[in-house]
């Protein structure tokens, strides 16, 4: 079934509808939300949440517009407002989080055949986690957007109701800490 027959379905009240939109875009929000919160449970929920709330919101959704962005603007915004939320809390550090989100990195190892290869890649990888982890919410959200999640900073500027400028210094900021970080690390 296509996305459109599923958004289709949906505004009628058939929740199958849902169940395709899950299976399309269930693995790149999860992914996204670990990498702005760096918290796989908490990922999880909020995406699950995302879920229900564009079940209960599909009426106002534009049929003209792919719901991939529209969808993964909300989960960004959700994953944002968790780690602010967890921020203003007092908690220590949990090492399974940061082990979650270097073992999505991993996955992207699986194409690598030479051993030597795999370890620099990995070393690479986790440098790169760790140096992703010191920025900002903020920064974070933008880089995951504009990087893993392909959408131009024309798109985040319209979703977050800003400027491309805004979007763009924000994304050179990120980059700038990001480098800083990595050459920081050599």
């Amino acid at each position: 079934m296509e996305e459109s027959v599923a958004i289709a379905r949906l505004k009628e009240g058939d929740i199958t509808g849902l169940k395709v939109l899950v299976e399309l875009y269930q693995i790149e929000a999860v992914q996204a939300a670990v990498l702005i919160t760096q918290n796989r449970p908490l990922a999880e929920d909020i995406v699950q949440a995302a879920f229900l709330r564009s079940f209960e919101k599909i009426a106002g959704f534009d049929d003209s517009r792919p719901f991939r962005p529209w969808f993964l603007q909300s989960v960004v915004n959700d994953s944002i407002k968790a780690v602010l939320k967890q921020k203003r809390q007092l908690s220590l550090p949990d090492d399974d989080e940061d082990a979650e989100l270097k073992a999505l990195c991993r996955r992207l190892d699986e194409t690598v055949r030479e051993p030597e290869e795999v370890l620099q890649r990995r070393q690479l990888m986790d440098e790169i986690q760790s140096a992703i982890s010191r920025l900002s919410p903020a920064q974070r959200a933008v880089i995951v957007m504009h990087y893993f999640l392909g959408i131009s900073t024309k798109e985040m500027a319209v979703k977050m109701d800003v400027e491309a400028g805004t979007i763009r210094w924000h994304l050179s900021q990120a980059r700038k800490r990001l480098r800083e970080f990595l050459l920081a690390s050599k």
